[in-house]
């Protein structure tokens, strides 16, 4: 297990200090503001530690509302809306200077059986170890830029490769935009058998990549001085069990965006074709100049 995995696991590690309240922090590096996919999951990590292990989570719908301040923990505080025989829902809210950032609905489910259909096809994608790392695509791309080389040397906790173009190579070449963007990925590392640790880590991941979805239909990239954007909201429905520890292909796409707002969706499948998680956030775009 390298040392980026073994922080996001430590930083899913909540403390609790009261029966409905726990305590997260961020990493220790110099960014702006908490990213998204930590708080959803860190949420998420507090939702179910009030809930019985035999229910699973099955969806979740939050709002991101202030951006995260990465200096001081946050807290989460956990309202019990009910506790149905079937059903357990929970509401979420992480909160930072007295002020709510960010708050989520969750909902649970006993295993139940009934009837089963899948319409949705894994589409088509090219082995994933037949793929380049990100960190290699991203090299290509900016070269031995200064700027680039400390953040690209790090280890990464995700392990992602790339089917499509990435935001940078299509802002260099136009023919490469396109508003569809799927991606493999796996935590690289044998993890615990627990449901829910693999449904949080796949939050945590799923807010990587659904932003550049609707950039990669622009031609925009990360970096470039007149592009803005942050996540809305974000809505999760969780199909099946599945590991992270497995590759799991995210197939994504942007239907719309306009009013400095982007809607993307996306489907996670397992290898083997099963879809496991159906996912969509709106976002906000700004393009200035």
């Amino acid at each position: 297990m390298n040392s980026a995995l073994k922080e996001v696991l430590d930083l899913l590690d909540l403390e609790q200090i009261e029966v409905n309240i726990f305590r997260g922090r961020s990493p220790e590096e110099r960014i702006q503001r908490v990213f998204g996919g930590q708080v959803a999951a860190q949420a998420l990590v507090a939702a179910g530690r009030t809930v019985p292990d035999q229910r699973d989570v099955h969806s979740l719908h939050a709002y991101f509302i202030r951006p995260g301040d990465p200096a001081i923990p946050i807290v989460y505080n956990v309202e019990r809306v009910r506790d149905g025989r079937s059903f357990t829902t929970r509401r979420v809210q992480a909160i930072q200077h007295g002020k709510a950032i960010f708050t989520m609905s969750v909902s649970f489910h006993i295993a139940e059986t009934g009837v089963h259909h899948q319409a949705a096809v894994m589409p088509a994608a090219p082995d994933p170890e037949t793929l380049a790392p990100f960190q290699e695509r991203m090299r290509a791309v900016v070269g031995d830029n200064p700027e680039w080389r400390d953040w690209l040397s790090k280890p990464r906790a995700v392990d992602a490769r790339y089917v499509n173009a990435l935001t940078w190579e299509a802002q260099k070449d136009p023919s490469l935009i396109s508003p569809e963007n799927s991606v493999w990925f796996r935590y690289d590392a044998d993890l615990p058998d627990d449901p829910l640790l693999h449904v949080v880590l796949a939050a945590y991941a799923s807010d990587f990549t659904l932003v550049d979805t609707v950039l990669l239909a622009h031609g925009l990239a990360w970096g470039a001085s007149n592009v803005t954007g942050a996540s809305l909201d974000h809505a999760m429905w969780f199909h099946r069990r599945f590991r992270v520890d497995e590759w799991v292909l995210y197939a994504q796409e942007s239907p719309w965006s306009g009013h400095a707002r982007g809607l993307a969706q996306g489907q996670m499948f397992t290898a083997a074709g099963d879809l496991a998680v159906s996912v969509v956030q709106e976002c906000m775009i700004r393009v200035s100049g």
